[in-house]
């Protein structure tokens, strides 16, 4: 059982906790629900941590790198190595258990792990209800934002493009489904920053603004912090794709509950179908797109949802596809086969609205690869070895250096 314990300096700077009502409704919007550390809410609790605590007897806890539904992600310093790694604090529950079992996986399977972000050790801390997994990672840097994508040069998008299919056609070759695409799990490298102090760190990165969990009576303290924000001189163009706790080998009878969000997500996941290499191809042709036009290609933003705008842009889904899916609030509009996509919502409109410099030769080797990926049937998908010498992506890539 892993000890926890302060520093000698445990008082020294830590960041600073919220003043006021405003900055206490500024943190809200993008830390965890205070509910996250409850066990009369959910089974699946996280674990409370302030920062400048200490895990395992080695790892200083010194900024907030992220959160997500199975875990909170801290910066800390390695005492021992004197790096800086992160640290993935699993909650309690199924979570920690698969993620780990299919990183196990990609390390003996996986011939090229050098994009995919993997644990380099665990241990255990105990909780009130049980014992929290916590995985070991290096540090890296920012995911993909629309205003990191706002500031990058196309040509450093389609390089993260073209690596993240990379790292996913490893993934697939060793018959792994990731499962869960999404842009907070795909990130830049960061350039390391273990020889700064803390002060300087946090000059860099940002104070850590943080609270006293409220709200919830819990065994020891815990705060809410605000995550760390790398910038762009820190950033590197080298990028991973992470985050497997709903990553399965493909025949594998055991499958992780749990969706992609629904941006993200494949039609034919959201109609109960078993997850496949396509669905990831789905997935990362929404990625591919978000990093080409710095926009996603569907927008929730309709009553109805992602589904609803999606058959808006390409048509009505499967008929015989009616009366499966997952929601209760399906449309019959949708299987309905005498309506027509919308001609203004068209992907070779989006492609020219939002990339108005890219030349009609581009745009048609941009509508070519979306229009491959984009249908609804998973066994007309490319796999990722056929999209990566797909003649329309590699004419992307090339002219663009990648």
């Amino acid at each position: 059982m892993a000890g926890i314990g302060p520093l000698p300096d445990v008082a020294a700077d830590f960041g600073d906790y919220v003043r006021d009502q405003d900055e206490e409704d500024d943190l809200d919007m993008v830390v965890e629900s205070c509910y996250k550390y409850d066990p009369e809410e959910t089974p699946d609790t996280f674990y409370p941590i302030c920062l400048g605590e200490v895990l395992n007897e080695r790892y200083l806890i010194e900024h907030k790198a992220g959160h997500g539904g199975g875990s909170t992600v801290w910066m800390a310093h390695d005492l021992q190595a004197q790096k800086d790694v992160a640290l993935k604090v699993m909650a309690l529950g199924e979570w920690g258990g698969n993620d780990i079992r299919i990183q196990d996986e990609i390390i003996q399977t996986v011939p090229d792990t050098s994009h995919l972000v993997i644990y380099r050790e665990s241990f255990f801390i105990p909780g009130d209800h049980g014992h929290h997994r916590v995985l070991v990672f290096p540090l890296m840097g920012p995911c993909i934002d629309r205003f990191i994508l706002h500031r990058m040069p196309v040509a450093t998008r389609m390089s993260a493009a073209r690596q993240l299919l990379e790292a996913l056609e490893n993934l697939h070759q060793a018959g792994i489904v990731h499962r869960d695409l999404n842009e907070a799990n795909c990130m830049w490298g960061m350039v390391p920053l273990h020889n700064l102090s803390r002060s300087a760190k946090y000059e860099t990165l940002g104070r850590p603004v943080k609270q006293i969990i409220p709200e919830v009576k819990l065994w020891k303290q815990g705060e809410r912090v605000q995550s760390m924000e790398v910038p762009e001189d820190l950033r590197t163009d080298d990028f991973y794709l992470g985050d497997f706790g709903l990553a399965k080998k493909l025949h594998d009878p055991v499958t992780q509950r749990g969706y992609p969000p629904m941006r993200s997500c494949s039609p034919e996941r959201l109609h109960g179908k078993d997850p496949s290499f396509a669905c990831d191809m789905w997935s990362y042709m929404v990625l591919f797109s978000k990093l080409y036009l710095r926009f996603e290609p569907f927008l929730d933003c309709y009553y109805g949802g992602v589904i609803h705008v999606i058959t808006r842009c390409l048509g009505p889904l499967p008929e015989q596809w009616k009366g499966l899916y997952i929601y209760s609030n399906g449309r019959d509009s949708w299987y309905d086969q005498s309506q027509k996509p919308i001609q203004d919502e068209s992907l070779a409109l989006l492609i020219a609205r939002r990339r108005p410099d890219a030349d009609p030769i581009e745009r048609q080797h941009m509508l070519s690869v979306m229009s491959k990926v984009f249908t609804y049937y998973p066994e007309k998908r490319p796999t990722a070895t056929q999209l990566l010498h797909d003649p329309s992506f590699r004419a992307i890539m090339d002219n663009y250096g990648c």
